[in-house]
C-alpha cells in the first residue's frame, strides 16, 4: 500500500508530499524545508523514482536540486507550459521586487514534460496527471486511480481555491479547471493541496463557496 506523508514547508506554507511504496519513493513539489525533506527521504531509505511538479512558483520547487543530488539525479516532471520558470526567477516569483529578503530560485531544467494521455507507471506508482490551469498556466493535479487520491497543487484548496491574480493566472479557467478535471471525480476521492489540509471531492463540491 501507498504511504503519503505531508512535510510543511515554513516558506508560504508551502506542503511536500512523498509517497513511499514497496520498493521506491516519490517526491511532490519538494519546498523550502530542505533538512526535513532528505531527513524524511533518509528514513524511508528507499529510490527516489521521480520528482514531480504541480507548477513552478518558487515555494513548490526550492528543494528539486537537493534532492536531485542526493538521490542520483532522479527524473524531474513539469509541465511544458512552465518549463522556462524553473531557471527564471520572475517567472517563478522569487526574484520580484516583494521577495528582495529572499534568494533567486533557480533550477536546472526538468527531464520530462507531462503527457496527459499517459498512464504513468514510475517506480511502481500508478497515475493519471490533468492539466489543472487557472492559479498558473502550467498547474496540473495528480490522480492515483487505485489510491482513490489526488494531489490538486495550488488549483483546489479545502473550501478555498488557489489564488487567480498573479502572472498567468485566470479565474474562470481556474473553476473550469476544478469542474471539469477533479469534480468528476468520485466523491470519496481524497484530495492533497499544495497549501492547508487534505479535504475530499465530495466535501468540496458541497463546502467550497467557490462552486455553490
Amino acid at each position: 500500500a501507498m504511504k503519503i506523508k505531508r512535510i510543511l514547508n515554513p516558506v508560504a506554507q508551502e506542503n511536500t508530499y512523498i509517497l513511499e511504496n514497496e520498493s521506491a519513493s516519490l517526491v511532490i513539489d519538494p519546498g523550502s524545508n530542505t533538512s526535513s525533506i532528505l531527513a524524511k527521504l533518509e528514513a524511508i531509505a528507499k529510490p527516489v523514482a521521480a520528482i514531480l511538479m504541480t507548477h513552478t512558483h518558487y515555494d513548490h520547487i526550492m528543494s528539486v536540486e537537493a534532492v536531485r543530488q542526493a538521490y542520483n539525479h532522479p527524473p524531474v516532471y513539469v509541465a511544458e507550459a512552465e518549463k522556462d520558470w524553473l531557471m527564471n526567477p520572475v517567472h517563478n516569483l522569487s526574484g520580484l521586487p516583494r521577495h528582495d529578503d529572499m534568494e533567486d530560485v533557480i533550477v536546472n531544467p526538468a527531464d520530462y514534460y507531462f503527457d496527459f494521455i499517459k498512464d504513468y507507471n514510475i517506480g511502481n506508482f500508478q497515475f493519471k496527471v490533468v492539466p489543472t490551469p487557472g492559479h498558473s498556466i502550467g498547474g496540473v493535479s495528480f490522480i492515483f486511480e487505485k489510491e482513490e487520491t489526488v494531489f490538486s497543487g495550488d488549483a483546489l484548496f479545502k473550501e478555498a481555491v488557489g489564488r487567480w491574480d498573479l502572472p498567468t493566472g485566470n479565474h474562470d479557467q481556474l473553476l473550469s479547471s476544478i469542474q471539469d478535471q477533479l469534480f468528476t471525480l468520485p466523491n470519496h476521492y481524497r484530495v492533497f493541496p499544495g497549501h492547508g489540509w487534505d479535504t475530499t471531492i465530495g466535501h468540496e463540491k458541497i463546502f467550497n463557496p467557490h462552486f455553490s
